[in-house]
C-alpha cells in the first residue's frame, strides 16, 4: 500500500511538471477578434518564458505574411514597420500593436513571433474580422409634390452583394421599392417607376422620391446583403406634409352680427388662431371643427363671431400655424375696406374732375386760337 501511494504521488508530480513545462515557452493570443471599420484597434500576444530565458526581439507579420512591425523590448528606437501601425504600451512579456484605422484589407490572420534566448522563437496567431454597421438618416419630413431623399451608408462595400430598399406603411404593409446588385443597374419596382431613383453604389445608397405623395409616408429599410457577415440594415422614417392654403370669408346675420370663417386643408391638421387689432370685441372664443378628407388631409374650420361695428375700426386676421411652415400664414379680413374705399373713390373722383377741367380749358384755348387765325 505504501509503495502504491508513493507511485501515485510521483505520477502526479510528474504530470504537474509536464504541464508546467508545456505552459512555459508558449505564446497565447485571442483566436478571433472583431474590429469596427475606420476605428483604431489593438492586437496582443503574450509569451510565457522559461526560467533563465530572455526576450531579444518581437516580430509581427500581417495577413500577407509580410513584416508588419518589429522591435527589441525596452528599446523604442528599434521599432520599425508599416506606417499604419504603431507599438502600443503593454505589460512585461506581452506585445501589443495598434492599427491606426482598420480597413477591409486588414481582415485576416496576424502572426506574432517572440525571439527567445537560448530556446529560439515562439509564435502565436490571432485572426481579425472587420465589421461595420449601417448608418441611416434621421427621420425626415417632405412636402407633398416636392422631393425627398433618404440615405443609408455601409463602410465595407467590398463585402456587399446586394442592396434592397423596402417601404413599411403606417398600416404595417411591406413593399419592395428598389434594389441594386454588383455588376448591374438599379432596379425600380413598377409601382414606383418614373418617380423613384436609386444610386448605383454599394456603400452610400440614396433613395430619391419626386414628387412625394401622401402614400409615401412610413418607414424605409435599407437591407445590405453582405458576405460573409450576413444581412445588415438601417431604417429611416418619412412624414409627408400637405401645406395649408387658408381662406377667409364672413357674412352679416340679421342681428347685425358678423360670422367670420377661416378654413384650411392640410396634413397634419393646421392650428388656426385669430388676431384682432387693439381691442377685442369678439362675442366669445372661436369654434373649431375638424373634418377628415378622403385623401388623408383634414379640413379645419375656425368660426369667430364679432360685433358688426368692429369691422369698420380694426384689422382682423386669421393666423394659420403648421409644422411644415417656418412662420404662420396670415390672412386679413380687410375690415377697413369701407374707409379705404371711400377715400380711394373720393381721390379718384377729384383727380378725374381735374383732368376733365384741364382738358376742357385746353379745348377752349384751341378754339379761340383758331378763330383768331381766321380773322
Amino acid at each position: 500500500m505504501t509503495v502504491q501511494a508513493s507511485c501515485r504521488n510521483s505520477l502526479q508530480v510528474w504530470l504537474l511538471l509536464l504541464a508546467v513545462g508545456k505552459l512555459q515557452g508558449r505564446v497565447t493570443a485571442p483566436a478571433y477578434l472583431v474590429a469596427p471599420v475606420e476605428k483604431p484597434f489593438t492586437l496582443t500576444c503574450t509569451v510565457s518564458r522559461e526560467r533563465g530565458e530572455s526576450l531579444k526581439q518581437v516580430l509581427w507579420l500581417d495577413v500577407q505574411n509580410q513584416t508588419l512591425l518589429t522591435y527589441q523590448p525596452g528599446n523604442r528606437d528599434s521599432v520599425s514597420g508599416q506606417q499604419h501601425v504603431e507599438l502600443a504600451t503593454s505589460p512585461k512579456d506581452t506585445s501589443a500593436i495598434t492599427i491606426r484605422r482598420v480597413g477591409f484589407r486588414d481582415e485576416g490572420c496576424y502572426t506574432c513571433i517572440f525571439e527567445l534566448h537560448p530556446s529560439g522563437s515562439k509564435q502565436g496567431q490571432t485572426c481579425l474580422t472587420v465589421t461595420a454597421s449601417v448608418t441611416a438618416d434621421s427621420n425626415k419630413t417632405a412636402v407633398s409634390g416636392k422631393k425627398a431623399s433618404l440615405s443609408c451608408s455601409y463602410n465595407l462595400p467590398e463585402k456587399v452583394q446586394h442592396i434592397v430598399w423596402k417601404h413599411i406603411s403606417p398600416q404595417g404593409d411591406h413593399t419592395e421599392v428598389a434594389s441594386f446588385a454588383k455588376r448591374s443597374d438599379p432596379m425600380i419596382e413598377p409601382p414606383y417607376q418614373g418617380r423613384v431613383w436609386l444610386t448605383a453604389s454599394l456603400s452610400d445608397s440614396k433613395l430619391t422620391i419626386q414628387p412625394v405623395a401622401i402614400e409615401d409616408e412610413g418607414c424605409y429599410t435599407c437591407l445590405y446583403e453582405t458576405h460573409p457577415d450576413g444581412q445588415k440594415s438601417g431604417t429611416v422614417c418619412l412624414s409627408t406634409f400637405v401645406l395649408p392654403k387658408p381662406q377667409v370669408s364672413y357674412k352679416t346675420t340679421s342681428q347685425g352680427v358678423i360670422e367670420a370663417n377661416c378654413t384650411s386643408v392640410s396634413r397634419p391638421p393646421a392650428e388656426i388662431v385669430w388676431n384682432v387689432e387693439r381691442d377685442n370685441r369678439t362675442m366669445g372664443p372661436p369654434a373649431t371643427t375638424l373634418v377628415p378628407q378622403a385623401d388623408g388631409t383634414t379640413l379645419v374650420i375656425s368660426t369667430l363671431t364679432v360685433q358688426s361695428g368692429l369691422l369698420k375700426d380694426v384689422s382682423v386676421k386669421c393666423l394659420v400655424h403648421h409644422k411644415g411652415l417656418e412662420s404662420p400664414i396670415a390672412v386679413s379680413m380687410n375690415t377697413k375696406i369701407g374707409k379705404a374705399l371711400t377715400i380711394l373713390i373720393s381721390v379718384t373722383t377729384v383727380a378725374a374732375l381735374l383732368v376733365m377741367s384741364l382738358c376742357f380749358c385746353l379745348w377752349k384755348c384751341f378754339l379761340r386760337k383758331e378763330d383768331e387765325s381766321r380773322d
